[in-house]
């Protein structure tokens, strides 16, 4: 529809970008808080990086509502995160179990999230790493798209997903391949509704020019930097912490430490893999499956380091784990590369990145970090941090909106 020209992405990240002209001698001001905004986010099966970045635009628009296609929050989150936002789910959620199987029901996603009625709404912000981009909008309506990733399973991870799901070229495999056909046909074709896209990452970013060639901006998520707890004095423990999905290779990171039975790892998080990656631990690795909160917050400021050996869109425990003065050890290739400032490159380093998915190349970088942990402080690491804080996504979003608005101004 529109497409954003590069010096017009470039000033949201810039304070001076308020000064861009929109059709007269103006400055763009900032996007009414108060508008009646939808927000429309895939879905909400458990609280974690999507739903933390779902609150936050809550908070920044107290009159939003949101539409998701299946809503699986408890009360006391809803309390806690959403007090006094209004959900609509879609007419899947009402189905028997759901809870169970939702997943498996995303060749109609497409179809259920084109019945959501925002048209009444004075803007639409969509929370997209799937499908909550192809609400159907007015001609007239702004809609700003923050993407958290691009369908993962239907494009550059299709073979993997499929390999997990041991679904070759059998007739169960051959349905499932043509359905993901069929979805990245839609895909592409809603990828050119939102005015302007937003990407939670470089590494996102590069998706999104790749997969549906527009260019978006890299905006952050947001990360409540006074709320975790800085731990100068660590203990004697790596921790990683995660949902326990294949693509998240907490399984590498088991096998390297079994490989080095005197070093500690505890792994925060439950997930499909829980029982097969228990049954691989040795006795130096720890299970705590999930924690609340403040627990889930002081272990990961206790350690002498986070590991992680996934490659994630942006990975908000990471900038989590610095905010809590917490070094990251982390394959390079994600949102990590963004989030860590990697030793040997840099002043201030907050943390080792390694080049290969392997047991043999992350044992190197835990070595590495222990023959220079002094040089990676944790004071360091929560200054790193505070590149992530809620104010500055606040801030950029309410521009991103902005700019979004004034091509409907300019018609």
């Amino acid at each position: 529809m529109h497409h954003m020209r590069r010096a017009e992405l470039e000033t949201i990240a810039r304070p001076k970008g308020l000064q861009r002209r929109v059709g007269s001698k103006l400055p763009l001001a900032l996007a009414d808080r108060n508008a009646k905004i939808a927000i429309v986010h895939d879905w909400c099966p458990d609280f974690r990086g999507g739903e933390r970045v779902l609150s936050r635009i809550c908070k920044i628009f107290p009159n939003a509502e949101v539409f998701t296609l299946f809503d699986f929050l408890p009360k006391d989150i809803k309390d806690q995160y959403f007090q006094d936002v209004a959900f609509h789910s879609s007419v899947a959620n009402r189905l028997p179990m759901v809870q169970s199987y939702y997943r498996a029901l995303f060749f109609l996603c497409p179809f259920l999230i084109e019945q959501f009625d925002v048209t009444g709404y004075d803007a639409v912000i969509s929370s997209s790493a799937a499908f909550a981009r192809g609400v159907i909008t007015r001609p007239d309506q702004p809609h700003l798209c923050y993407v958290h990733s691009p369908i993962r399973y239907a494009w550059d991870e299709q073979f993997s997903y499929l390999e997990q799901g041991r679904l070759g070229f059998g007739p169960k495999g051959l349905v499932y391949r043509y359905m993901l056909h069929h979805l990245r046909t839609w895909d592409t074709r809603t990828a050119h509704g939102p005015d302007l896209m937003l990407a939670n990452s470089s590494y996102v970013r590069s998706r999104i020019q790749r997969i549906y060639g527009r260019e978006s901006q890299v905006v952050f998520p947001p990360v409540a930097i006074d709320e975790l707890e800085f731990v100068a004095d660590k203990d004697d423990y790596y921790v990683t912490a995660s949902f326990l999905a294949p693509y998240k290779r907490t399984d590498l990171i088991i096998k390297a430490f079994n490989d080095m039975p005197s070093r500690r790892l505890v792994v925060v998080g439950e997930g499909q893999q829980s029982q097969g990656l228990r049954s691989m631990a040795g006795a130096n690795v720890v299970f705590t499956g999930y924690l609340p909160r403040r627990e889930f917050v002081r272990t990961v400021a206790k350690a002498k380091a986070m590991v992680f050996a996934g490659c994630e869109d942006f990975g908000i425990a990471l900038a989590e784990a610095q905010a809590c003065g917490t070094p990251l050890v982390a394959f390079g290739r994600g949102g990590a590369f963004d989030i860590v400032r990697p030793f040997g490159d840099i002043e201030d380093p907050t943390g080792i990145l390694f080049g290969r998915q392997s047991v043999e190349c992350l044992k190197e970088a835990i070595e590495v970090f222990e023959r220079n942990e002094t040089l990676i402080t944790p004071q360091a690491c929560r200054f790193n941090a505070a590149r992530f804080s809620e104010d500055r996504f606040d801030l950029a979003m309410l521009k991103a909106l902005a700019i979004a608005q004034s091509f409907h101004v300019r018609r």
